[in-house]
C-alpha cells in the first residue's frame, strides 16, 4: 500500500487536509467572497447582530466580521506558511551540509545552534521584536531566527543516520559529486521527516503570530488578522462574547488541523510502517 492510499484511508489526515485546503482557498478567494471591505468603518453598524448583509455581525467600528475573518487568513495563515517555508529551507540546507560534511564546518554550526537553542524561544522572539520593532517583517524574522537552529539539528541527525547507508558509502567511494549524493540520496530520505516537522510546527507559528498581534507587538490594526481581532474584542468580552469566539475558533480549527495532520503524517511516512 503506497503512501497516497494510506493518506486517503486515514480519515483524520484526510479531514484535516480538507480543512487546511478549504482555509487556503477561502483566503485566496477572499476578495471575491467577502461581502464587505474588511477595513471599512461604519459606526452606525457598531456591534450589529447577524443579518443577511453581515453574516457574523459587525465589530466595535462597524466592520464586517466575516470579511475580516476571510482576509485574516491571508495574514495569519499565509504569513505562517511563508515563515515555515523559509525556516525549513534554511534549516534543511544547513543541516544537510553540516551532517554530510562533518569536521570543522559541523563543529562551528553546532556551536552556533547550541547558543541559539540555549535561550527560551518565546523570550528570544520578544527580544528580537523589541529590538527591531513591531511589524509583519520583524515577526517573520523573529520566528525564523528562533527556529532555524532546531531544524538544523534535527535534519543533521537524520543526515548522519542515512550517511552510513551502504549505497551512500558506495557513491562516495566511486567519486560521485557531493551535490549529486545530497540531491539524489540524502534529501529524498529526510524529506518525509522535514514534511512532518513542518506540518507540526506550522500550528506553533500561527499561535506565535496571533499571540504577538494580540499583545500589540505583531501585526497592527486596522489590518485584518485573527490575533488583532481577539485583541480588539477582549475589552467587550462579557457584553459581546461572539467578537472573540469567531477568531478564536478560526485559530483553534487551523492549529488543530495542522497538529493532527502532522501526527497522522508521522505514522504514514514512518519508514518502519513501509516495511509492514
Amino acid at each position: 500500500m503506497n503512501r497516497l492510499n494510506k493518506l486517503v484511508k486515514n480519515k483524520i489526515a484526510l479531514f484535516c487536509l480538507i480543512v487546511i485546503i478549504t482555509f487556503i482557498l477561502l483566503g485566496l478567494l477572499a476578495p471575491y467572497i467577502a461581502p464587505c471591505d474588511p477595513n471599512k468603518v461604519r459606526l452606525v453598524r457598531k456591534y450589529a447582530s447577524m443579518s443577511a448583509e453581515h453574516w457574523l455581525g459587525c465589530d466595535h467600528l462597524g466592520r464586517d466580521i466575516f470579511s475580516r475573518l476571510l482576509y485574516g487568513i491571508r495574514t495569519t495563515l499565509f504569513l505562517s506558511l511563508f515563515t515555515m517555508f523559509v525556516t525549513i529551507l534554511i534549516g534543511s540546507f544547513i543541516g544537510l551540509v553540516s551532517g554530510y560534511k562533518r569536521g570543522k564546518i559541523d563543529e562551528v554550526i553546532m556551536r552556533i545552534c547550541d547558543v541559539m537553542l540555549s535561550f527560551p524561544s518565546q523570550v528570544m522572539i520578544l527580544a528580537i521584536v523589541g529590538v527591531l520593532g513591531v511589524g509583519i517583517e520583524n515577526i517573520i524574522i523573529a520566528n525564523i531566527v528562533v527556529k532555524w537552529a532546531w531544524y538544523t539539528r534535527m535534519i543533521r541527525s537524520s543526515v548522519i543516520k542515512y550517511s552510513r547507508k551502504n549505497y551512500i558509502l558506495y557513491s562516495r567511494t566511486i567519486g560521485a559529486p557531493n551535490t549529486f549524493i545530497i540531491r539524489r540520496h540524502l534529501l529524498p530520505n529526510v524529506l518525509s521527516e522535514i514534511i512532518v516537522l513542518a506540518t507540526l510546527d506550522t500550528g506553533w507559528v500561527i499561535l506565535n503570530i496571533s499571540a504577538l498581534s494580540f499583545i500589540g507587538l505583531g501585526i497592527q490594526p486596522p489590518t485584518a488578522e485573527w490575533g488583532v481581532m481577539l485583541s480588539e474584542a477582549k475589552n467587550v468580552m462579557s457584553q459581546h462574547p461572539m467578537q472573540m469566539i469567531y477568531p478564536g475558533l478560526a485559530i483553534l480549527m487551523i492549529v488543530a488541523a495542522f497538529n493532527m495532520l502532522g501526527d497522522a503524517l508521522r505514522d504514514i511516512l514512518d519508514p518502519k510502517e513501509q516495511m509492514t
